[in-house]
């Protein structure tokens, strides 16, 4: 072994201890702003609660929420010094692979080592000569800062992906348990065996709730009901006013506006229904609050009367929907029902919310009393069976909503077909789960049941108080434009419809079970967005790139129209050339903006290099008429050998050119229809440009005289004529010109160049006009075609007179005489004469 390999391995071998050293050291610092040694405790308990499988739901939520907030913690380290990485990262490619130091050395050694050394010829660095002493230690140290820098951000690399899996893991563990308490089989509600027992116990729960009242010092209660007295007997009048006078005050209002024809009158309703619910809660929380000052409920009281209120709520909020949906009057009906359907609607809902509220309220009391969950089954079964039953009626009249709706607009058509196969689509699942709800739990699966029927009476719910606030945002937008009802079939308020639906929906993955973790998990994925290539894009990157896309776009716009109305009309440019310096400054400025916008938004596409390159040649085979009409478009726009405005011929299609894009051209014909042409067609193809750099042009009058007319006179005429017409230009001069002696008149023909030759037509029909006028002063006819007819053998045409002792001949004589008469006619000669 040489010398020079001894030293290599040497150096080698150092820069790998050196390596070590820093990785290691820089492992175990900590990083700022992050308690890594609670960290390590929390992720250490909840590992061990994962494997022992023993923490409740509710601690495995505590340790989410704990791992969570280090998470961010270590999602914001993670991006610590990054430009100044980025910088020393540059730095070194600038001063470009090792040729001699410690890490070309340690390569070398382990070749040596592992004798692979490749030969001389395979090895481009066997024969460079050595580095240069500045660059090597620049170089070393420019790595070491590297390493420096970069370990904290592994560190937090390393620990947020133990975090993100700790979450991972617990998520996976709860919604296991979920599915495991949904498939849990319980006692059947029907056996009689549990009946008496059940009545018992729920009796026995409303007994401690009474009694946990009046365990209370009687004395002491009654000191404290007489000094709140007055305020409970005002809280308790004034409720009971808003509870059975709200509803009266509501519908009153609303009768006012409709005689007195207020406008945006559907706003007003929608607002004034809500005092329905508003004022009605109102009086239910004033009269909780003053049973609560009382005293005389006791604990297990107090609990219920402070749930008494949200659940008046959600009963008011029911009814508010069912009220919108089936309204009594027509058009304020959000559902094209019937009378009587509509009416059987609002009772089925209010069936419904009075058997939730009623089944909710046993139920807290029986969880007061920390009931059995036989004693539960079988006190819901029968709510169940009820409610069910409303689910299932109310999916019987949505299941035939639409069908028998005729409507005559196209509008009427489209949005009778997407609401209606929507609505029914709903009746149909709303038949399902009424009929197996009650099964299900008949077979034991309760919690399947539950989970099942509730949630899905709570999202026919909100499915229609989006639907009811869609109508309430069309009637905002028909009031702000001024189109009134109209705008409820407008565009816009589809997209207010799409918005709430998405607003909705958390709200509805909440009722069917999901944790607030979940959707707060959904909403930091995406968050961090997703990675294109070495890039990865955010929310607040797309909307980066929207608003910057945006404001050059807006940008190009404004630039165009300063352009075209300012700055071009003032040049001597000709209109097809302003046009299409508008159009390229706006090609040009949209692609200036996309690339401000990606630039702006940090996206880094080299990456995806290959991919474009890929695609492009993809596009090239697939799509290569859109881009050779593309091109062309291009070449319209630059050469310009046509222009806007210009009267142009292509194939059988005459027109003028109204628009250039870089696909295709508009051609508006005299017809007044429009005719897209492919600009490949104009590049490649014959096109006859009548306008060209000037309206100047050539229109041809032709005319006969008859035989014998003196052609000097007639040439004369024709000329003063064309002299005479103002569209005529005096150089080049008219012409008037003796053709032909044509088989049925002495041909000339007027030739002159026109000012405008877009009044060819015009001035045609001028001419036209003027050369009858003379001809007829002068007496010179336009003779018109004639033929002279001969018939040979004209007897023949003559039939024999018939007499009365005749007999018809056969039907060969007849056929004969029948082709005699077309054989006898022939034309001969042909000029002026007499027949």
């Amino acid at each position: 072994m040489t010398p020079t390999a001894i030293r290599r391995i040497l150096q080698g071998v150092a820069f790998v201890v050196w390596y070590v050293c820093w990785t290691t050291a820089a492992l175990a610092q900590q990083l700022p702003g992050v308690d890594m040694p609670e960290w390590r405790d929390v992720a250490a308990v909840a590992e061990a609660a994962l494997d022992e499988d023993t923490a409740t739901d509710a601690e495995l939520e505590r340790l989410r929420s704990q791992i969570v907030e280090f998470r961010e913690e270590f999602a914001e380290a993670r991006g610590m010094n990054a430009e100044r990485i980025r910088s020393l990262r540059e730095q070194l490619e600038l001063l470009g692979a090792p040729v001699d130091g410690p890490a070309a050395d340690a390569s070398a050694a382990l070749d040596a080592v592992t004798g692979t050394s490749p030969p001389a010829e395979e090895n481009p660095q066997a024969d460079a000569a050595p580095e240069a002493p500045e660059l090597a230690e620049k170089r070393n140290e420019l790595e070491a800062q590297l390493t420096m820098l970069t370990a904290p951000v592994q560190v937090a690399e390393a620990a947020y992906t133990r975090a993100d899996g700790l979450i991972g893991e617990i998520d996976t563990t709860l919604r296991n348990r979920q599915a495991e308490a949904l498939l849990e089989v319980v006692e059947t509600p029907v056996n009689p065996v549990l009946w008496a027992p059940a009545i018992e116990e729920l009796r026995g729960a409303f007994d401690k709730l009474w009694r946990s009242g009046s365990e209370m010092d009687a004395e002491q209660r009654l000191i404290e009901l007489r000094r709140n007295a007055p305020l409970i007997l005002l809280v308790t009048l004034a409720g009971l006013i808003l509870i059975f006078r709200g509803r009266r005050w509501a519908t009153s209002i609303v009768q006012r506006l409709r005689r007195k024809g207020t406008r945006g009158l559907g706003i007003w309703r929608f607002l004034v229904s809500l005092l329905r619910i508003v004022l009605p809660l109102l009086g239910l929380s004033l009269l909780s609050y003053a049973a609560l000052r009382t005293g005389y409920f006791g604990r297990r009281g107090d609990e219920l009367l402070q749930v008494l209120p949200i659940i008046g709520g959600v009963m008011l909020g029911f009814r508010w929907v069912g009220e919108r949906l089936f309204s009594r009057d027509d058009d304020e009906a959000l559902l094209d029902l019937s009378q009587a359907d509509r009416a059987q609607a609002r009772f089925l809902v209010s069936m419904l919310t009075v058997l939730l509220i009623i089944e909710a309220v046993l139920l807290i009391v029986l969880e007061l009393d920390d009931a059995s969950t036989a004693t539960k089954t079988v006190v819901s079964f029968p709510f169940t069976v009820l409610v069910g039953y409303a689910i299932y009626r109310i999916g019987r009249l949505l299941r035939h909503y639409g069908n028998e709706t005729v409507a005559d607009e196209d509008s009427e058509i489209s949005r009778a077909s997407t609401l209606g196969r929507l609505i029914r689509s709903l009746g149909t699942i709303s038949i399902l789960i009424g009929v197996a709800s009650p099964l299900l739990q008949l077979a034991g699966y309760k919690n399947a049941a539950d989970a099942l029927l509730e949630p899905w009476a709570v999202t026919l719910v909100v499915l229609g108080l989006v639907l009811a606030l869609q109508r309430f945002s069309a009637d905002v937008y028909g009031a702000v434009t001024g189109r009134g009802e109209d705008a409820r079939e407008a565009l816009m308020p589809i997209f207010f419809g799409m918005a709430l639906l998405l607003i909705a929906a958390p709200l509805l993955a909440l009722v069917w079970g999901a944790r607030v973790s979940d959707l707060t998990e959904v909403w930091a994925a995406f968050q961090r967005g997703f990675a294109i290539g070495n890039s990865r894009i955010s929310p607040t990157d797309f909307l980066a790139f929207v608003i910057i896309f945006t404001v050059g776009y807006l940008a190009t716009r404004l630039a165009q129209g300063a352009l075209k109305t300012n700055v071009l009309p003032k040049t001597r440019i000709d209109k097809g050339g302003q046009n299409a310096i508008v159009s390229g400054l706006g090609y040009v400025g949209i692609f200036l903006a996309a690339l401000a916008a990606i630039t702006g938004a940090g996206l880094d596409l080299s990456s995806l290099a290959i991919v474009a390159g890929a695609l492009s040649v993809g596009i090239g085979f697939g799509l290569q008429t859109i881009v050779s009409n593309f091109v062309s478009g291009i070449i319209l726009l630059i050469e310009r050998p046509i222009s806007e405005g210009d009267w142009i011929e292509v194939g059988d299609q005459m027109g003028y050119v109204r628009d250039i894009s870089v696909r295709s051209t508009r051609i508006e014909t005299f017809d007044g229809t429009d005719v897209i042409v492919p600009n490949a067609d104009l590049v490649s193809g014959t096109v006859t440009n009548f306008t060209r750099g000037n309206t100047l042009g050539r229109v041809i009058v032709p005319v006969g005289v008859a035989y014998g007319t003196d052609t000097k006179k007639v040439q004369k005429i024709l000329l003063e004529i064309a002299e005479n017409q103002p569209m005529t230009v005096a150089n080049p001069p008219p012409a008037a010109l003796f053709l032909s002696f044509g088989a049925d008149a002495l041909e000339f023909e007027i030739r002159m160049f026109l000012r405008d030759v877009n009044w060819m037509m015009a001035v045609k029909s001028d001419v036209n006009h003027e050369i009858a006028q003379r001809f007829a002063e002068e007496g010179i006819e336009i003779p018109f075609a004639q033929r002279d007819v001969w018939l040979r053998n004209p007897e023949v045409l003559h039939a024999a007179p018939q007499t009365p002792n005749s007999t018809t001949p056969d039907d060969g004589e007849a056929d004969a005489a029948e082709g005699a008469a077309p054989a006898a006619l022939k034309g001969e000669g042909e000029g002026e004469g007499d027949t």
